[in-house]
């Protein structure tokens, strides 16, 4: 796991450690901030709940969502995995937290995520990300602000362009 990542538009230290399913073969790992597979948070959700720790669930592409709706509330981050950066579900996942469950923990985006990414996945809902250990996180960083006006709503603010007054169109363009 890299050491550090982006969260909230800065750099910081990673506190979070995946683990996998065959981590937990022989129970649940010791550890802080934990993220688990889906499968993992399936099988051994009673467990889990009784750690103190902040705890999170990884989805893999094909997972959906809806399968933690019930415990949303339990997890401090849900971590979306994209195998590869053409893989676009994650951004579908993202905004079906956001919007449909209303999700207000950390949704951070892990494995092929470029810089060209950042931008978009950041509108759809992402507010933590790590790239690829291959990839400059100040250059990743830099790509959160790419632009600084959009036409079309997101998750953050649904109204396009033409509903938005003059006035908060400048401040967005001067942030």
């Amino acid at each position: 796991m890299p050491e550090q990542y982006i969260l909230d538009g800065r750099i910081q230290n990673n506190p979070w450690q995946f683990v996998s399913a065959e981590d937990c073969e022989s129970g649940v790992p010791q550890g802080s901030h934990l993220i688990v597979p889906l499968t993992v948070w399936q099988e051994h959700r009673e467990d889990l709940l009784q750690r103190n720790d902040p705890l999170g669930v990884c989805l893999e592409p094909g997972e959906e969502p809806a399968d933690l709706a019930h415990d949303l509330n339990q997890l401090a981050v849900v971590a979306i995995h994209f195998p590869r950066f053409a893989d676009g579900r994650g951004y579908s996942y993202a905004r079906e937290l956001r919007r449909r469950y209303h999700y207000e923990g950390e949704v951070l985006a892990t494995g092929d995520v470029l810089r060209d990414q950042m931008f978009y996945l950041q509108r759809c809902g992402f507010n933590a990300f790590q790239p690829r250990p291959d990839r400059d996180i100040e250059d990743v960083l830099a790509g959160l602000s790419d632009f600084s006006v959009t036409y079309q709503g997101d998750v953050h603010d649904p109204r396009p362009i033409y509903r938005r007054s003059d006035e908060e169109i400048r401040l967005r363009q001067s942030a």
